[in-house]
């Protein structure tokens, strides 16, 4: 989560880019935002894990992989690679794959890609143990001809602080190690549709609210996630880091990532994926290590915008134990967006006059245009939002511990962030590197009640009135933007916002067009990311990774 303030110092929370246009911020709790400015890493202090045992991790499957062989491997590689989820479902229908094949053959790259080489991107934590046997369960249910949906059978990974029971749930902390939980309420509903839980992503320690000073994509467990654009030389984006690069490398068929500010948006971007950060409260957040229980969310991250839409669909559901749940049962994202119907003709969109100085986006916007959309060139508003770090310190502080109280494994015996703050200076060099600034930060900031209540009203008012006053001043339907650029204004707003793939800089660096409007429009959002996704077809696969 960053955004920029009018000084030009960035203040980075979560995410990893920087919103480029410039907002006044009332910034009092800190002098020093040095601890928290962007910084361009290209050295790291850890690069691979010091928690990970890869012979330990290939143990379980190495018998079941014996018959993967590279011939195999090559002569599935059409039918898998770059594909997207109704492709491939309908090569297992056809019987040109199966659900089991498909898993060994996203374990192969796993394998082969992900760690201890000269290509290894350090993206996934874990794996789940049993997701081979469970394939082969999905292959005989398969045989019954009812009606499946279509995330049934696909292997799935999820960003390591989403709570399942086959994996510890870590949020890439030494400190959650053994943290066996049951079930969130989103992968329960993933595996009701028939999802596979392949494994967990790596991602920003503490979903990037931990270090301050400290590169996207590290963790003490899962060690520097690189990005297969430019391993150590593009940043990857965070904190969803892992569920970024492990579907632009073709490790999974999507992954779900989540999102406080940018973390999302801003990995999904980086990678040259399609990422959505949906209204608050459309996917449950129950069972998932917390930032804010204000702005959380969790969402997909896939290759093209259909996935997008068919892991959404599979996501949501009524959580009675989330406060911001909604749900409408006759919504479907995937088979009532009508794709192929869908148009940009007479739609009105608002696009900032200060990026049309970035050639991939005044690409992207004509490219919209020629599509039959109406653009409007805007000037950004400058409406602070006063209190944003304190909102994150002042609800982690309460929401960390109701985690541990209600999802967490009873025997860790957190009871406050001061102790993990005091569990890991017992090995600090190992445990955090990077230092955690952020986490005192976060222990030292208390407000009364309505003090808090107030920041975060006026913070959602602010955010609101950034999108509402040029959407109603020019009667727009979105406004478009680059990556997470305008992240930190649609979090405080509960906004949705989705990113596609939109080119490549010079030095090849990933960028994204990302669209955003008004509360739950998810379905208005994946129905112009993919007139554009199509129009403009801008994602190419990682080289090294084919």
């Amino acid at each position: 989560m960053r955004f920029l303030i009018l000084s030009c110092l960035v203040l980075c929370v979560v995410s990893c880019k920087t919103s480029r246009e410039n907002t006044t911020n009332d910034i009092e709790v800190s002098n020093d935002l040095s601890a928290i400015s962007t910084k361009d890493f290209r050295e790291f202090k850890v690069l691979d894990s010091k928690y990970i045992n890869t012979s330990e991790l290939w143990n379980v499957f190495n018998e079941d992989l014996e018959d993967f062989t590279e011939t195999t491997y090559n002569e599935l590689k059409p039918l898998v690679l770059d594909q997207d989820i109704p492709t491939i479902q309908k090569h297992i229908y056809t019987r040109k794959l199966s659900y089991e094949q498909l898993t060994k053959f996203y374990l192969y790259r796993i394998r082969q890609f992900d760690r201890e080489n000269e290509l290894s991107l350090n993206s996934v934590i874990a794996l789940n143990p049993n997701v081979i046997a469970e394939a082969q369960q999905k292959d005989r249910e398969l045989r019954n001809r009812m009606l499946k949906h279509p995330v049934f059978g696909m292997p799935i990974l999820l960003k390591d602080n989403i709570n399942t029971s086959e994996m510890p749930t870590t949020a890439g902390a030494v400190a959650l190690k053994d943290n066996t939980v049951e079930d969130s309420f989103i992968v329960n509903q993933l595996k009701s549709k028939g999802g596979l839980i392949l494994g967990k992503a790596n991602l920003s320690e503490w979903a990037y609210f931990f270090c301050g000073d400290c590169p996207s994509g590290y963790s003490a467990i899962g060690g520097q996630t690189l990005n297969p654009y430019g391993r150590k030389t593009i940043d990857t984006g965070g904190s969803s880091s892992g569920s970024g690069v492990a579907v632009a490398a073709n490790f999974c068929a999507a992954a779900i990532g989540s999102e406080t500010s940018g973390s999302i948006l801003s990995p999904a971007s980086q990678n040259s994926t399609v990422g959505f950060k949906p209204t608050i409260g459309v996917v449950s957040r129950s069972g998932i290590v917390p930032i804010s229980s204000t702005l959380d969310t969790a969402g997909p991250i896939t290759k093209n915008v259909v996935d997008n839409a068919i892991l959404l669909d599979a996501l949501m559901g009524k959580d009675e134990s989330d406060s911001k749940s909604v749900f409408d049962p006759l919504i479907r994202y995937y088979t009532q967006s009508n794709f192929e119907k869908a148009s940009l003709k007479n739609k009105r969109f608002g696009a900032f006059k200060s990026l049309m100085e970035d050639e991939l986006y005044a690409n992207a916007v004509q490219v919209m245009k020629d599509q039959g959309a109406d653009i409007v060139e805007i000037e950004a508003t400058e409406i602070p939002l006063p209190g944003f770090l304190r909102l994150l310190n002042l609800d982690m502080k309460t929401d960390l511990v109701t985690y541990f109280n209600t999802y967490g494994n009873e025997n860790l015996g957190y009871t406050s962030i001061e102790d993990i703050i005091a569990f890991n200076k017992t090995d600090s060099l190992n445990i955090m590197p990077y230092g955690q600034a952020l986490f005192k930060g976060v222990a030292d900031d208390f407000a009364t009640e309505e003090e808090f209540t107030k920041i975060k009203t006026t913070l959602k008012t602010n955010g609101k009135r950034f999108f509402d006053e040029p959407m109603k001043a020019h009667n727009l339907d979105g406004i478009v933007s680059i990556n997470n650029y305008h992240a930190s204004h649609a979090a405080v707003a509960e906004y949705p916002a989705i990113t596609v793939p939109m080119g490549y800089t010079d030095e090849g660096v990933p960028k994204g067009l990302t669209f955003i409007s008004s509360r739950l429009t998810e379905k208005q959002l994946l129905q112009w990311a993919y007139v554009y996704e199509q129009a403009s077809k801008m994602r190419t696969a990682p080289v090294n990774y084919n």
